[in-house]
């Protein structure tokens, strides 16, 4: 079996899954920022009241605004589902995991083949390119995993959805790895460049 692994490709492949997770990172601290954003920029009770009644003194108005920011004693207050929890995280990266397996030995594969000659490669895509692909499709994964496992009330049968939100992950994991298992079997070509071009 011959080595894949050669001290640049190595490192290119280290870069390619470096930039993969930093860029799955960043759009998941965005998804977690944004909210914060928005909630920053509504205005307070408070100023609320002072902009609606200006002849209001402020004694009146901070009381109301310390009124309105308690909650009632006899109103439930909702509870959101937790989506993200250690099962969601743990399930996601070996999805994660399993397809960044898989497009870097498939890369390596294809670096390899290229640097040997063989005919039916004829050009190696970026780095680049993989990661905005791989890390797009890798992020509507998310997105449709957090979606399934998300509450919908107007979903019919959103209770069964949600016990089955791991179905996906769950398929999809042996699969990436079987297919990078397959890539670092890969062994060279039985015959030379010339004799594969004869044939």
């Amino acid at each position: 079996m011959q080595r894949l692994c050669l001290s640049k490709l190595c490192l290119q492949s280290n870069r390619l899954i470096v930039r993969f997770l930093l860029s799955i990172f960043v759009f998941v601290l965005s998804a977690w920022v944004a909210p914060v954003l928005v909630l920053a920029q509504n205005p307070l009770p408070g100023e609320m009241l002072d902009s609606a009644r200006p002849e209001i003194n402020s004694a009146a108005v901070s009381t109301a605004a310390v009124a309105l920011s308690r909650p009632l004693p006899d109103s439930p207050t909702p509870q959101k589902a937790k989506v993200i929890d250690k099962k969601f995280v743990a399930v996601m990266g070996v999805l994660g995991g399993a397809e960044s397996l898989r497009f870097t030995t498939h890369k390596l594969v294809l670096d390899h083949e290229f640097a040997a000659g063989v005919p039916w490669v004829t050009s190696v895509p970026a780095d680049r390119h993989l990661v905005v692909k791989y890390g797009g499709i890798y992020a509507a994964e998310f997105l449709l995993v957090y979606e399934l496992k998300k509450p919908h009330s107007w979903l019919p049968g959103e209770k069964v959805i949600r016990k089955i939100w791991w179905a996906y992950p769950a398929a999809m994991a042996p699969i990436h790895i079987k297919n990078g298992i397959r890539s670092i079997r890969t062994q060279a070509p039985s015959c030379s460049v010339a004799e594969c071009e004869g044939q």
